[in-house]
């Protein structure tokens, strides 16, 4: 289902499933990453939704500013595996996180704009909301296998209606892997 229009990179809050039919493979970004073929096979077929949680606070480190930050909770789930929990605070500090899929990994997270990006991948495809810097550029280091992820989040039109993606790149050494996520909003109950 596409993006209701109140649903904007501000507001994310609620249940979004990924659209595997419109989404890229993200396998070859697996191996890179080192996950097994078992997992990968589950991950390639079971519905994985996500729940978030985006709210504003103070930050949780020392070295942030102290006044609010965006904080994004996610918990990302699929028959068949654990669910993993993502704590990411949008004010650009390194983060470590570890959980049973990606190991431990160090995550940065801020607010971007198209002409901040680097990348010709990830700065593609984004439709504009109101605000300057109306995407969110995350990096993921990973502590001891050696690759990055780096993903940017926002809305794109997707078969003729906005939803909810991720532009990813997984690269480790020379390999790199370009993949898009779309999903899909769930009504709440």
């Amino acid at each position: 289902m596409a993006a209701p229009a109140s649903k904007t990179i501000k507001d994310l809050n609620g249940t979004w499933v990924l659209n595997k039919k419109l989404s890229d493979s993200a396998d070859p970004g697996l191996v890179i990453q080192g996950i097994g073929f078992l997992i990968r096979n589950i991950i390639r077929v079971a519905p994985v939704t996500i729940e978030v949680k985006q709210y504003e606070a103070p930050g949780s480190s020392p070295a942030t500013d102290p006044s609010d930050v965006v904080h994004i909770d996610i918990v990302q789930s699929a028959p068949g595996t654990s669910p993993s929990t993502e704590l990411r605070s949008l004010d650009n500090v390194a983060r470590d996180h570890s959980d049973w899929l990606f190991g431990d990994v160090k995550n940065q997270v801020r607010w971007t704009a198209p002409e901040e990006i680097d990348d010709d991948y990830l700065k593609s495809g984004w439709l504009s909301e109101e605000g300057g810097k109306f995407l969110i550029y995350s990096q993921e280091t990973s502590v001891g296998k050696g690759w990055t992820a780096t993903q940017v989040w926002g809305f794109q039109t997707v078969e003729g209606e906005r939803r909810h993606c991720r532009n990813i790149v997984i690269q480790k050494e020379a390999k790199r892997v370009e993949f898009r996520f779309v999903y899909d909003w769930q009504e709440p109950n």
